[in-house]
């Protein structure tokens, strides 16, 4: 694992394509995510493109809405959006020799400034945020293979 960057990685029994229609797709989001925060999408497309913006209700204590932007796209392939910080949630699909994928989901922090980074570590985002990866991997498998 990089640096200043969280990494689950789960197989799932699926054609990458299959998993990323999910991925791409804002609407389904609160149906994979672990970390128990994402409500539901209230704005943006049906399906995400590269500078597509999307907007979700969300929830951690109180509730919230949260408006991203895709920053990084390859068709079937790679995922990854931001908010107004700097950080990235990075899905990435490896189809495998089988037939299924490998995917992984990285919470990437290391475009923030020293005294950001050290804010997420003293705070303990890191660890949290490997939790909630790991959660929405088997959301995300049981959802695809469901």
């Amino acid at each position: 694992m990089a640096q200043h960057r969280v990494a689950r990685s789960v197989v799932v029994d699926a054609p990458a394509e299959k998993v990323f229609e999910v991925l791409a797709s804002p609407r389904r989001h609160a149906e994979f995510d672990g970390s128990g925060t994402v409500r539901e999408a209230v704005h943006g497309p049906e399906r995400l493109g590269l500078g597509d913006e999307f907007g979700m209700d969300m929830r951690m204590g109180l509730p919230y809405r949260m408006s991203n932007r895709v920053v990084e796209y390859q068709e079937g392939r790679l995922i990854a959006w931001r908010h107004f910080g700097v950080h990235r949630w990075r899905f990435e699909t490896e189809p495998l020799s089988d037939g299924t994928c490998r995917v992984t989901e990285t919470f990437d922090y290391s475009t923030g400034g020293p005294l950001l980074r050290f804010g997420y570590i003293l705070t303990g985002w890191p660890a949290r945020n490997g939790r909630s990866i790991e959660q929405t991997l088997v959301r995300l498998k049981e959802l695809v293979e469901g």
